[in-house]
């Protein structure tokens, strides 16, 4: 969710080594700062998001003096430079912090932003056990944890590659997707396509991103989570290129929603759908309120988004949600045979064609993604959903 301040571990520790950190952390970001500065680097906001939450995987203590440097950094990226006054001498622990921003001197936000990001990779890297580093894509421009991202014969691929979590979209991965998107929609490919690695396509939301949340935090909580939601409905509904799911298997919650936003969708026939919305006290999301009736008529609709239905991938092909459906001994050579033939077609074409087919409801689109959000944030606040989500822990414990 929304990143906390860093705070500097070890309250109780001598006013002389905090002094230490904070002199040490002087002498060290200018060197860091010119660096970024003379290669010009500057980090998204998509990728500053997802350094915020990489900083909570870690599982070693990375010690006083590199908190301060991740303090002083994000307050630089996100406030720019330090204008508090500074804390009286006896005030050890935010003398340290204010010191440790103070050096960062007028270094740029987005500057720091890269700083922080460079950072907290390089720290992410020293503490992974090998399973977990970040798989690259072929040109080497950026590193996924929870995707598989190629790109090849005029073919974007990206693959949620979660498969011991039936591909749960967590916080990261929510983040890794935008950024993938982001990439995609900026390179020399003329398609791009979603699939998942494992038996599974998406299960929908990791619903372990609402559990250990203090009372406190959850309003908070829904209003970050909605705000994310946001951003990540938008992102397939501003894609400027064909967008096309590969489902390999069954979809859930957010993952069947948003493929009313996709240009085609192919499936194995041992694929399944289903959107438990009110089953979890929650409400349709992805702009389904607006493309699901469009697409397959108000009634049918309302069974899927009202009463929770579980369809085959047959019937998601009779509503006109799913493009083709495949048998799945040769689903991927079917599919990909046609996406092959698709990808050697003239890109501005198909660009210019989605804009023409896309534009009548682009502005509609992001209007109901906005209410579908704020309508989620009032119901993840809800004793109704909270009581759905513990009911649903519970019973899970007990399989």
């Amino acid at each position: 969710m929304r990143e906390s301040r860093p705070e500097v571990a070890g309250a109780r520790a001598p006013p002389s080594a905090r002094a230490r950190s904070a002199r040490g952390l002087a002498r060290s970001l200018p060197a860091i700062n010119l660096h970024i500065t003379g290669t010009a680097m500057v980090a998204t906001e998509a990728e500053f998001d997802i350094a915020k939450d990489k900083l909570k995987t870690l599982t070693k203590d990375p010690g006083n003096e590199v908190k301060l440097k991740i303090y002083a950094l994000f307050k630089q990226a996100t406030q720019g430079p330090c204008s508090s006054p500074k804390p009286s001498m006896l005030d050890f622990v935010n003398k340290a912090k204010w010191e440790a921003w103070n050096s960062l001197g007028k270094a740029t936000t987005e500057e720091a932003r890269q700083m922080y990001v460079d950072l907290i990779e390089e720290l992410v890297s020293a503490d992974a056990p090998p399973q977990r580093k970040a798989t690259a894509t072929k040109d080497g421009t950026s590193s996924f944890q929870t995707l598989d991202v190629t790109t090849e014969n005029n073919i974007t691929t990206i693959t949620l590659n979660r498969p011991d979590r039936k591909n749960a979209i967590s916080i990261l991965m929510y983040n890794e997707i935008m950024q993938a998107l982001e990439q995609a929609a900026k390179d020399d490919s003329t398609l791009t396509v979603m699939t998942g690695n494992g038996d599974y396509y998406c299960s929908g939301n990791d619903l372990s991103n609402f559990t250990n949340i203090a009372p406190e935090n959850m309003e908070q909580l829904a209003k970050d989570s909605a705000a994310r939601l946001r951003k990540y409905v938008s992102c397939y509904i501003d894609f400027p290129k064909p967008l096309i799911g590969v489902i390999n298997g069954p979809a859930i919650g957010v993952a069947v929603t948003v493929l009313g936003l996709f240009d085609v969708v192919y499936a194995t026939d041992k694929a399944n759908f289903q959107t438990p919305f009110s089953q979890l006290g929650q409400s349709p999301e992805g702009c389904s309120s607006y493309t699901f009736p469009k697409i397959m008529g108000t009634t049918k609709a309302n069974e899927i988004l009202l009463f929770n239905k579980k369809f085959t991938a047959a019937q998601a092909c009779e509503l006109g949600l799913v493009t083709e459906v495949f048998p799945d001994a040769t689903f991927q050579k079917e599919v990909w045979n046609k996406l092959h033939a698709y990808a050697k077609l003239p890109k501005n074409s198909l660009i210019y064609s989605k804009q023409l087919i896309r534009g009548v409801d682009k502005e509609t689109l992001h209007v109901v993604n906005a209410q579908e959000c704020d309508r989620l944030e009032e119901r993840w606040l809800s004793v109704d959903c909270i009581n759905a989500i513990m009911s649903f822990f519970e019973k899970r414990s007990k399989l």
